[in-house]
């Protein structure tokens, strides 16, 4: 099927005939899921269409390349959509569209917007724009945004686990890996991401480990990068590693990447504190995992004064100070100066405090908590807003 002509950004030009096309007048609901390029995130509206129980229509949408890095305004548009290599988009509208993310979130808007508002949306992650036209906006603990009754706050990342294709990472590297001396260490590393740097100290702490793996435990650190990391990390860590290291720089699309078998058969886990999707993944495995804290840039500093401001006030109540805090929130949003942001030291605390992590320097240790897995909670939320048809 050919893709629909490109709409302008507000969607003029889109015939009153498919504008007021019916959202769906058949049972089961109709549901889009929303995904892209990012793996991560569609793992995350995948696994809460997977507890749902109902059918779902996926619609791939691909993102021109200036937007692939670059942050559009957000604003119900397709204008920084590939349509020629993306899905169709077409009526009859769903009921429901479910998405993650800035640029997706815009596809969302886009089709509520031709559904003449009927399509409810819900939203995995941080909104970068207004909050007020999805139903339900899902964050886990290192999203920082006032509480509203669209706002439903979650532990961790909704992040699938893909047993299958850990089970065949380990069929196939097993016998690769059974020679290297134990314990087997992954260390996994990331990328600068605001607020983090990676700096000269980060890549001596990251071979310190190393050599201490070799050296002290007599085992074998087996070193991954990342999309993120930069070439002079990776260079840094290929010539100062232990001889018995491991090592794999990632490329897309190499077909010797370890990170899946070293999921199912490494005896612990070393990750960089700015990778929350590979520290929830191997915290949800229930692997002996520390987390590897980074430094702050200069005027990275005083914005993590704001982040941890944020986390502070958006609280649930019951912390204390309560009273105080929604005096605040109040006149922050009268004033329009509530802040929305991340703060990804929110994820380590709240592993560390349930026995699941811990700090990079101490022990490895067998984790000692629940994980926590929210996704049902999530799921009868979803439902409830699909049983409620004048609920948008």
């Amino acid at each position: 099927m050919s893709a629909p002509a490109r709409p302008t950004p507000t969607g003029a030009g889109i015939s009153d005939a498919a504008r007021q096309a019916d959202v769906n007048t058949g049972d089961p609901p109709r549901i889009w899921m929303v995904v892209g390029d990012r793996l991560g995130d569609n793992s995350q509206v995948e696994n809460l269409v997977s507890g749902l129980g109902l059918p779902c229509e996926r619609r791939y949408v691909r993102v021109e390349a200036p937007w692939v890095k670059g942050k559009p305004k957000v604003i119900p548009s397709l204008h920084h959509i590939d349509l020629e290599t993306s899905d169709p988009l077409e009526p009859p509208w769903p009921d429901m569209v479910i998405t993650v993310g800035r640029r997706l979130s815009m596809v969302a808007l886009w089709i509520q917007q031709q559904s003449a508002g009927r399509t409810k949306l819900v939203l995995v992650g941080k909104p970068s724009g207004s909050h007020k036209p999805f139903s339900l906006i899902v964050i886990s603990a290192e999203v920082q945004i006032a509480p509203r009754p669209n706002v439903m706050r979650i532990s961790l990342p909704l992040l699938k686990i893909d047993r299958d294709r850990i089970d065949a990472a380990v069929g196939e590297w097993r016998e690769r890996l059974a020679p290297l001396p134990r314990p087997l260490i992954g260390i996994l590393v990331g990328g600068p991401t605001n607020p983090f740097v990676f700096n000269r100290g980060v890549c001596q702490r990251l071979l310190r480990i190393a050599w201490e793996v070799a050296e002290t435990d007599g085992g074998t650190p087996y070193v991954t990068t990342s999309p993120r990391t930069p070439p002079r990390v990776v260079e840094a860590l290929r010539e100062g590693l232990p001889p018995e290291a491991r090592f794999f720089e990632w490329r897309r699309g190499a077909e010797d990447n370890p990170y899946q078998a070293l999921l199912g058969l490494a005896d612990g886990f070393v990750v960089t504190g700015d990778s929350i999707s590979m520290i929830v993944e191997v915290a949800k495995l229930r692997k002996p995992l520390a987390i590897f804290s980074l430094p702050y840039g200069l005027l990275h500093k005083v914005d993590r004064i704001r982040r941890v401001g944020a986390r502070w006030l958006y609280q649930p109540d019951g912390a204390g100070m309560d009273g105080f805090r929604r005096v605040l929130r109040r006149a922050g949003g009268a004033l329009g100066l509530l802040p929305r942001t991340r703060d990804f030291t929110a994820i380590h605390d709240l592993l560390f405090d349930r026995g699941l992590a811990v700090p990079a320097g101490s022990p490895l240790a067998e984790p000692r908590g629940e994980v926590p897995n929210d996704l049902e909670a999530v799921a009868e939320r979803v439902r409830s807003l699909l049983d409620d048809p004048g609920r948008v």
